[in-house]
């Protein structure tokens, strides 16, 4: 029986490194759409007229659909390197999942057609829009990560669990905590972004909120590493999630420090490590059961997790090769857009409307 455990749960090289490269995919994603998210629900929270709201809407114009890849991406590469992964996810938790559909349609109708009329009632529906479906992925997102430390229920082959049975105490903190979280991160990249009463406005949401994410994070890092320690036959993580969920709490009190003091990029780093170094610990607590409770009476060996759900070691090695050439390519590209996009802008910069000819 020892043999039997020790051999399955030796991590074959490509399975680790692709449980990593999917891991980086999901944190690059949560960092940069993370203040997508914000900046989307702050449209009616910091915009008072057309001019405010078309300032906020233009901080993340040209790079939203750009940070929605990073999603693409990651499920992408859940689906080609862990095939048991994505399978058993994307049928069990299918509400949740059309619940991330739905809002990402919101957003990109909203943000696609706002500007094709010029009625306010049309702009205003479509901003609710794009708040709502920031709104549902973080909600959404938070939940199921926070699922992910408990450990789905699963039989040997795909999650059994309710869909109303995902939603605990620790999970309905984990989608407040994540939604606060994305808040914070957006008004301090508005601030970053902007000139004048929206920087202003921007400066005073993430100083006075940025405390209340602190708390939430404090919380969720405290229960998940006491209530659900990341030791499993594959290891124990319990140090490393200790270390990165007190980076986490660090980060964001830094983040909020540096937001009431004016130090607008300081603070958008803050929120950002504080995502990070958030998903770091609960993808340590993944690692190996990728999210799953084990059923103590199925077999090591027919256990879902990490290496039964792999693709074969053939597949993972020509997608290897891909990500080495593509992915330099694609960080370069999204680099070189932010930095062209990189300027302030304020409501001077906002154009008066024009009604057309008649």
């Amino acid at each position: 029986m020892l043999t039997m455990l020790e051999s399955a749960v030796t991590v074959p090289t490509l399975t680790m490194v692709w449980f990593i490269l999917v891991a980086v995919l999901w944190l690059g994603y949560f960092f940069l759409e993370g203040f997508d998210y914000g900046v989307a629900m702050l449209i009616p929270v910091l915009g008072r007229n057309e001019k405010e709201k078309r300032v906020i809407v233009n901080t993340i114009g040209p790079v939203w659909d750009g940070n929605e890849v990073w999603l693409l991406t990651a499920g992408g590469a859940m689906f080609a390197a862990f095939p048991g992964w994505y399978a058993s996810l994307f049928s069990g938790l299918y509400i949740p999942l059309l619940l991330v559909l739905v809002g990402l349609i919101l957003r990109g109708v909203a943000f696609e057609y706002r500007s094709k009329h010029p009625d306010s009632r049309y702009r205003t529906t479509l901003d609710w829009f794009a708040t709502i479906g920031s709104f549902l992925p973080s909600l959404v997102f938070g939940v199921g990560f926070a699922n992910f430390v408990i450990g789905l229920a699963n039989d040997g082959l795909h999650w059994n669990g309710s869909f109303w049975g995902l939603f605990g105490p620790f999970a309905l903190l984990g989608g407040v905590m994540l939604v606060v979280l994305f808040l914070v991160h957006g008004s301090a990249f508005i601030a970053l972004k902007t000139r004048g009463v929206i920087h202003d406005r921007a400066e005073t949401f993430g100083g006075r909120f940025g405390w209340v994410a602190a708390a939430l994070v404090a919380l969720f890092v405290i229960c998940q590493n006491v209530f659900w320690p990341a030791t499993s036959e594959f290891g124990d993580f319990r140090v490393a999630t200790w270390i990165a969920g007190i980076l986490s709490i660090l980060a964001i009190l830094g983040a909020a420090f540096a937001i009431n003091k004016g130090r607008d990029g300081w603070g958008f780093i803050g929120t950002g490590v504080s995502i990070v170094t958030l998903f770091v610990g609960i993808f340590f607590k993944m690692y190996g059961n990728i999210g799953f409770a084990q059923d103590e009476s199925v077999a090591v060996t027919d256990r879902l997790n990490m290496i039964t759900a792999a693709s074969s070691p053939t597949t993972l090695t020509i997608m290897t090769w891909a990500a080495v050439i593509f992915v330099p390519i694609v960080i370069a590209y999204q680099a070189w857009s932010y930095w062209v996009f990189s300027k302030r802008i304020s409501t001077k910069n906002i154009p008066d409307e024009v009604e057309p000819a008649a």
